[in-house]
C-alpha cells in the first residue's frame, strides 16, 4: 500500500557489476516511490553504469584501486554519495566491504541484499556452498547494513526449493527472480515510510520484525505487485 501523497525518496545506488537489480528498480521507480539521483560503481566496466546512463541517470565512478586505502575509498564514496543527498542507500551487487565509520554515517538508512537465507552462508559463492552441502532449500535476505558482513537486521526473505541435480548457474537464476520482487518491495516500505529501522530492529508498519526476518508471502503483496512482478523481468 502506497501513499500517493509522499515525496518520492532520493536514493543512490551502489554496484559493482551488471545491475540487474539496480535494473529492476530504474523500471518501477514511480510505483517504489523513489527517484534515483546517482548510481555509483566501484568498477568503470560495471554494466549497470551503461543500464543508468541509459534511463539518463547520473553515473559516478570510484575505483577502489585508485584509493590509497578502505579508508580512504570509503570517505571519498560518502562524500560522493552525500553529494546527492539521498535518504536511502541501496547495495545492489555492490562487492566491497565496508569500513564502521562508513555504515555508521548510512545507519538505518542503508540497504543490502544478499543471496542466501541469512543468517547462513554469508560472504561469496553462496549457490554452489548451499549445492555442495546438500541443503534443501535456498534465497535471498534484504536487510539493513551495519559494520558486520552479510549481517545487519534482516528484513525480508524469500526462499526456493533445490531440485535434484541442479545446477549452480540456475539456482542462482531462480534465486535472482526472488532478488527482483523482494529487494524492490523493501525500498518501497522505507520510500513510503512503512519500513524503518529503531536501534537494531526494523519496523514494518509500527510492529518489530522478528531477528529472523519476514518470509515472503502473497499476503505481503497486493494485487497490483503480484500482477507486475509474475515471471521474469528480463
Amino acid at each position: 500500500m502506497t501513499d500517493n501523497n509522499t515525496s518520492a525518496l532520493p536514493i543512490v545506488v551502489l554496484i559493482s557489476g551488471s545491475g540487474s537489480n539496480l535494473q529492476a528498480m530504474i523500471d518501477r521507480q514511480q510505483e517504489l516511490n523513489i527517484e534515483i539521483r546517482a548510481v555509483i560503481s566501484n568498477k568503470p566496466d560495471a554494466y549497470g553504469l551503461t543500464r543508468a546512463a541509459n534511463a539518463n541517470i547520473p553515473v559516478k565512478v570510484l575505483n577502489h584501486k585508485d584509493c590509497a586505502s578502505r579508508e580512504a575509498f570509503d570517505t571519498e564514496l560518502a562524500r560522493l554519495i552525500d553529494d546527492y543527498e539521498p535518504g536511502l542507500v541501496v547495495l545492489a551487487g555492490f562487492m566491497r566491504l565496508l569500513t564502521p565509520a562508513f555504515t555508521e554515517h548510512y545507519a538505518g538508512r542503508m540497504l543490502n541484499i544478499h543471496p542466501s537465507l541469512l543468517p547462513k552462508y554469508k560472504g561469496l559463492h553462496t549457490h554452489r556452498r548451499v549445492i555442495e552441502a546438500g541443503e534443501s532449500e535456498h534465497g535471498t535476505t534484504v536487510h539493513f547494513v551495519t559494520a558486520e558482513l552479510d549481517g545487519g537486521p534482516l528484513v525480508l526473505q524469500a526462499k526456493v526449493a533445490l531440485n535434484p541435480e541442479e545446477q549452480e548457474s540456475e539456482l542462482g537464476r531462480r534465486v535472482q527472480q526472488q532478488e527482483y520482487i523482494i529487494y524492490p518491495l523493501c525500498v518501497q516500505w522505507f520510500a513510503t515510510g512503512r519500513l524503518r529501522l529503531d536501534g537494531n530492529t526494523p519496523i514494518l508498519d509500527g510492529k518489530p520484525v522478528s531477528k529472523e526476518g519476514l518470509l515472503l508471502k502473497s499476503e505481503l503483496l497486493d494485487e497490483k505487485w503480484r500482477h507486475s512482478s509474475e515471471g521474469s523481468i528480463f
